[in-house]
């Protein structure tokens, strides 16, 4: 009989042997590849931006990750790590590929496939020796069908005999906690509609399921569906609770009083239950418009995700309301200077697409408010936004320096305990207004500021 350790010692073997080739080294495919590399696989991350792959190859990395930096120069130090530009040198000497490139919303919400539908082409113009194509990329439910058409009809074309197995292969990567998501996955998801496919991602994942086997097989729709949808409930919890937080605010309640009570339900639980101005960034926007424009298509009508869509920029409409309410408050009104802390989507994460806070500079520079920015990770995406529209602080407290309304948009953990003493001593006016609930109103008034919460009446007195 085999040992348990001998089996493992297999896998592992098998996986080191493995060549790997990942095509994007976008955030999905940067940290898929550095992941992979680190249990022993031999990986190649291949980009078309030449540029890119240079910085890689000296360890610089474009985007903000933590551990991730550490992860690709080790990796790229032992050699299991490589980087390429030249599709010639990667394509004919990977035993599997994962395409991992962006797919995102055009102005219909439909998801724009043409970056994926190239790499098909051009796997299928260069393809020479049996292999297995995964999808990770995002893709609206049908894809794959599509993908491996392009393939075998490019392979047709140029009388080719290489033949393969497509999978998809979704990924559920959380923005500043990546690694660990990878690493220690909740459940790794395999579509696939050949035995072979999933023989080999089967193998290939074992390394990650050594404690605990959490991989689901299914055929490519229901992985693709499901990628969808599981961001689909989560982006519905947090709008739902958004929502109610405006109706506590009406009525005299507490909404993080309310979450606790309805999080300690066990049929319910506390993740996503938290009141704020609105989710952004990469996945949830754009899954959901092309979530609601596949089934458009289909002749589904979708009232639930369109609701979720608008109650999310309700939200953040209602943040923008709450600070200019706070600017008229300082009778200063358009000579009035606002201070951001925060301006990524969610903490851990340079991230500033579609955030709460983008909207927010948005408005108020049309009103013409003076506005001073701070991010321990975002000020460089911003900045490439933004020019010199805005004052790019050195710190929290540079921001907060002659404001007249502070906003909290982003809850990284160095806004949680801020030295108030120094703040009111620097701001020119003493109205805070927090995104994100991490503050206590009465601590703030005992100081003589003026707060502002989401979702939290002003008649309600927290123990």
């Amino acid at each position: 009989m085999t040992s348990p350790f001998h089996t493992a010692y297999s896998i592992l073997n098998f996986c080191i042997l493995m060549r790997i080739a990942i095509i994007g080294t976008g955030y999905v495919g940067l940290v898929s590849g550095a992941c992979f590399a680190e249990m022993g696989a031999s990986v190649t991350c291949l980009d078309k931006d030449a540029h890119k792959i240079n910085q890689l190859r000296n360890g610089i990395i474009p985007l903000y990750e933590p551990g991730l930096t550490a992860m690709v120069t080790r990796n790229l130090s032992q050699g299991r790590l490589a980087f390429e530009s030249k599709p010639e040198q990667v394509l004919n000497n990977a035993d599997i590929f994962f395409i991992a490139v962006g797919t995102p919303s055009q102005p219909d919400g439909q998801a724009d496939l043409s970056s994926i539908e190239a790499v098909a082409r051009q796997i299928g113009q260069n393809l020479q020796h049996d292999t297995v194509i995964v999808v990770k990329s995002t893709v609206p439910p049908g894809t794959c069908h599509h993908l491996k058409k392009i393939i075998e009809e490019e392979i047709r074309l140029r009388a080719g005999d290489a033949s393969f197995e497509l999978a998809f292969n979704p990924e559920f990567l959380k923005e500043g906690s990546a690694i660990k998501d990878f690493m220690s996955p909740d459940r790794i998801i395999i579509g696939a509609d050949t035995s072979k496919a999933v023989r080999i991602l089967q193998k290939l994942y074992a390394p990650f399921m050594l404690k605990n086997d959490r991989l689901l097989v299914m055929d490519t729709v229901s992985a693709e569906m499901s990628k969808y949808v599981s961001n689909s409930m989560l982006a519905a919890r947090i709008s739902l609770m958004n929502e109610i937080s405006r109706l506590c605010e009406a009525v005299g309640a507490d909404i993080c009083r309310v979450r606790e009570g309805v999080g300690s339900d066990t049929r319910i639980g506390n993740s996503f239950l938290y009141a704020g101005c609105g989710y952004g960034g990469s996945c949830f926007p754009k899954d959901i418009r092309a979530l609601i424009r596949t089934a458009n298509e289909h002749g589904v009508t979708m009232d639930i995700l369109e609701a979720v869509e608008q109650c999310n920029q309700q939200q953040k409409r209602f943040l923008i309301g709450k600070v200019k309410k706070a600017v008229a408050q300082t009778s200063r009104d358009q000579s009035s200077t606002v201070a951001l802390w925060g301006l990524s989507f969610k903490p851990e994460t340079d991230d500033i697409r579609e955030a709460p806070s983008m909207a927010l500079i948005e408005e108020l520079l049309k009103d013409g408010i003076r506005l001073r920015v701070y991010d321990p990770a975002a000020m460089d995406s911003t900045r490439q936004r933004w020019g010199e529209a805005l004052y790019y602080a050195d710190d929290m407290y540079d921001a907060a320096s002659g404001a007249d309304v502070l906003v909290l948009t982003t809850e990284w953990k160095e806004f949680r305990l801020p030295d108030w003493k120094n703040v009111y001593r620097s701001m020119a006016s003493r109205h805070i207004v927090d995104g994100r609930n991490i503050y206590c109103r009465s601590d703030l008034e005992a100081w003589g500021f003026t707060y502002q919460g989401i979702g939290c009446s002003s008649t309600v007195d927290l123990p």
